[in-house]
């Protein structure tokens, strides 16, 4: 048994020798260089690191993909611009296509330079079938004189001209609130002695007086008839015959 236990106790002591070495390891920081060298994979997992935005211009739903550069939207186009021409005459300028727009010349040649030919005006100097209006409801198309609201007006897409391209302008009151002239005149005809002509109209008042007075004796239907006939009695709401 003395023997045995012999072996035995110089084995228990390597042990502890071995736990003394390895815990001065730990202390003196040999123990920590795993945990360092780990937290830059960790971060590295963790961290994908930045990517390219994928987001799409809002311009972009506006420009034809691989369609005639000169065709292109003014917003699809960047021009230099020469404020100096002469007005009216034809000028040309320097374009570039705007970021992710695509466009082809007259040989389906991909480009970004191009040259585009307009006339040489400011935006608000444009026909009227070449911008679009907001239209007012608020104002009487039918009055003298001639009543006029201040819109705000927006260049098609398609045409090219100097300046803004949303800009104010006067305009004439010209609305219509879905009124017949043809259904007005056939009432005033026929049932105008009833006031039916005016009740169409929206004119309930005028409408109430020929009811009560039978057409004012006949004598207010003729009058309508010929007022209604030639426009001068229009709805009351101000607006325009269809």
């Amino acid at each position: 048994m003395a023997a045995a236990a012999g072996p035995l106790r110089g084995l228990g002591r390597l042990c502890r020798v071995l736990l003394f070495l390895s815990q001065c390891y730990v202390l003196s920081g040999g123990g920590s260089l795993n945990l360092e060298h780990s937290q830059p994979v960790a971060q590295s997992i963790r961290d994908p690191g930045p990517t390219e935005s994928t987001d799409i211009p809002p311009y972009v739903m506006k420009c034809p993909s691989n369609g005639l550069c000169s065709r292109l939207p003014a917003d699809c186009v960047d021009c230099k611009t020469n404020f100096s021409c002469v007005y009216g005459k034809p000028v040309t300028f320097d374009c570039t296509v705007r970021p992710s727009v695509t466009c082809v010349d007259q040989d389906f040649t991909s480009q970004k330079n191009f040259i585009i030919n307009m006339t040489c005006r400011f935006c608000w100097q444009l026909p009227e079938t070449e911008y679009e209006c907001y239209k007012s409801t608020s104002c009487m198309a039918v009055s003298c004189p001639r009543q006029r609201y201040m819109a705000n007006c927006t260049v098609r897409d398609h045409v090219h001209c100097l300046g803004n391209r949303t800009f104010p302008k006067m305009l004439y009151c010209n609305w219509t609130g879905g009124y017949k002239w043809s259904t007005a005149l056939a009432l005033s005809i026929t049932l105008g002695g009833f006031g039916a002509d005016r009740f169409y109209l929206g004119q309930w008042r005028e409408g109430l007086g020929k009811l009560f007075s039978f057409g004012g004796l006949g004598i207010w239907t003729l009058i309508d008839v010929l007022l209604i006939g030639v426009g001068y009695v229009g709805p009351a709401d101000g607006s325009l015959y269809i």
